[in-house]
């Protein structure tokens, strides 16, 4: 009795509160608009993702309304591929009163900065555009170099590459406008869970030309053929606002007086006076790690990954994943993705890229790199991801000599020494995954994705044993997981080494500042923090806010 009555009194004080609020917002001559919301989610097969009348209709019945009496928007889409058949999960906001007015656009905050102070910025990848971006939200002006070349004039080096095997070694999969992610398949997934940052880039890339399903989708994706056109509107945003984006423009010296950042020297010729310099490299910009370590700039070994490419049919992918042969044609081409533990050893795919492409990624003459990438329509027969495995400062023998770039020059040497061992071009060599397994060199090699070719080759002896020992008992371990996956139908072909930076540049964590270079601030991938374009582009945002505080409290 004492708790019905208490539940009673206390719904009383409830009532009280609000009719004093609504009695307040009428004497004010406010208009008090209750918005009742809520979130429904509702699960449609795939022929049924495109129909609103009818998710609409499916809203109605878990809620016991009309349609006609809410409004719905679409939060997040995802594909649930557990059981047969697959289907999509559709997560809803359901508004009963009125919907929200749409949030202003985060361009409409950016003034110009043309007269502002600058900011210099080296590298036009997504950390380095993103902290653009934001710099200019904040009232400062970016000057941004970049080695290689914009987006569009960059594609005559990558056929170069493709077709002919000639590696720009400042221009190619890897340097140029973009980074490396522009013609590396554009996925935007992050591991992150601060859903309100990563709305923020994925925002600014809807209102530079991305597309809206970018926001909803759980597995974000752009493709290579559309982010080139999004990051030059990027950049057209930077230099409308009065910002600078200069290319061609290699930094070949950094300028310190009393341990602080005074100037950057680009291509050996021409210096630009600094005191503060954002430092978005990327986790292939070698010399730039070279640079540091020659000035005594702090930097340290970082572990990082390395191992293969796999290439599957991408119809046996979707019959694995989807249980049906064909897929649907209202569903995606399919993914996945695996780990193991192989002893002390973490094995997992890396960058997989469904309906997509494997790509020659050198950076320099000599070596031979390995990537994925795939179009907005994912519509290749082929199915590729890197399979790699974890290394370790600890587990490298024979390099302490080159201190922290220890696992650079490892990384390195696997590179040149699986080039050295081919016919001077391009070509990679590969094996039958079950070949692979078995220690044999396959006796053919099937058609497959990769432009420059493929050819056999004993992988099991030209890997590292630490590398090769680990994934040949991870991949019959990923068959037990995904039935069909281990498979002579399979193609495994090296190396996939450019997974993260083998090299950490460390900064504070509360400044973000390099700790002992005042005014140098490094960022994203390059230096060891960031793992993708949406994380890349997060980090950016994060430093050049700190690069603001750092210049009106210096």
């Amino acid at each position: 009795m004492y708790s019905s009555i208490n539940s009673q009194g206390v719904l009383e004080d409830i009532y009280q509160d609000l009719y004093r609020i609504l009695y307040l917002c009428c004497f004010l001559k406010i208009e008090a608009r209750i918005l009742m919301y809520q979130q429904v989610e509702i699960k449609v097969a795939p022929e049924f993702v495109s129909d609103e009348a009818y998710q609409l209709s499916l809203i109605g019945d878990s809620l016991g309304m009309n349609p006609s009496a809410f409004s719905a928007r679409l939060v997040k889409r995802s594909i649930d591929a557990r059981r047969f058949p697959a289907h999509y999960l559709l997560r809803f906001d359901v508004f009963t009163d009125m919907v929200p007015d749409p949030e202003p656009a985060l361009l409409s905050e950016f003034k110009d900065v043309s007269e502002a102070p600058e900011v210099l910025i080296i590298g036009a990848g997504p950390a380095g555009y993103f902290a653009a971006l934001d710099l200019i939200a904040l009232g400062l002006k970016p000057v941004i170099f970049d080695r290689g070349k914009d987006a569009q004039t960059r594609r005559r080096d990558l056929r170069a590459i493709q077709q002919f095997g000639i590696v720009n070694p400042d221009s190619n999969y890897c340097f140029g406008e973009g980074g490396a992610g522009t013609y590396s398949d554009g996925k935007l997934y992050t591991r992150s869970n601060k859903r309100g940052e990563i709305l923020r880039p994925l925002k600014l890339l809807v209102e530079h030309g991305a597309s809206p399903d970018i926001l909803v989708d759980a597995h974000p994706h752009i493709g290579s053929n559309k982010l080139p056109k999004v990051i030059a509107n990027i950049r057209e945003t930077i230099l409308h606002h009065g910002g600078q984006v200069h290319f061609d423009a290699k930094l070949t010296d950094i300028i310190l007086r009393d341990g602080e950042v005074k100037a950057v020297r680009i291509n050996d010729k021409k210096e630009y006076k600094c005191d503060t310099l954002i430092l978005a490299t990327g986790h292939s910009a070698r010399d730039i790690f070279y640079l540091l370590h020659q000035k005594d700039i702090l930097i340290e070994a970082k572990a990082f990954a390395l191992g293969v490419r796999i290439e599957h049919p991408q119809g046996l992918i979707d019959k694995i994943q989807y249980k049906q042969s064909p897929r649907s044609e209202h569903l995606p081409a399919s993914s996945y993705k695996l780990v193991t533990q192989v002893g002390e050893k973490g094995v997992f795919s890396f960058c997989m890229c469904p309906g997509g492409l494997i790509v020659p990624s050198a950076t320099a003459p000599g070596e031979l790199v390995m990537n994925g990438m795939s179009m907005s329509r994912r519509d290749s027969p082929f199915a590729n991801s890197g399979t790699v495995v974890t290394v370790s400062e600890g587990e490298v023998i024979g390099y302490d000599d080159a201190g922290p770039l220890k696992l650079l020059e490892y990384q390195k040497m696997v590179e040149q020494s699986l080039f050295d061992k081919g016919d001077g071009s391009q070509k990679a060599p590969g094996q039958r995954l079950t070949d692979f397994f078995n220690r044999k060199i396959s006796a053919s090699i099937q058609e497959n994705s990769y432009i420059p070719g493929v050819y056999s080759a004993p992988l099991h002896k030209w890997l590292p044993t630490m590398i090769y020992e680990p994934l040949r008992q991870a991949v019959k371990d990923f068959g037990r997981k995904m039935n069909g996956y281990f498979t002579e139908e399979a193609l495994v072909v090296a190396t996939e080494s450019r997974t993260s930076s083998p090299v950490r540049i460390p900064r504070d964590k509360e400044s973000l500042m390099h700790p002992q270079v005042r005014g140098l601030f490094p960022c994203g991938e390059g230096a060891g923090y960031a793992g993708g374009i949406i994380s890349a582009a997060m980090d950016g945002e994060a430093v050049a806010k700190a690069v603001a505080n750092y210049k009106t409290t210096r």
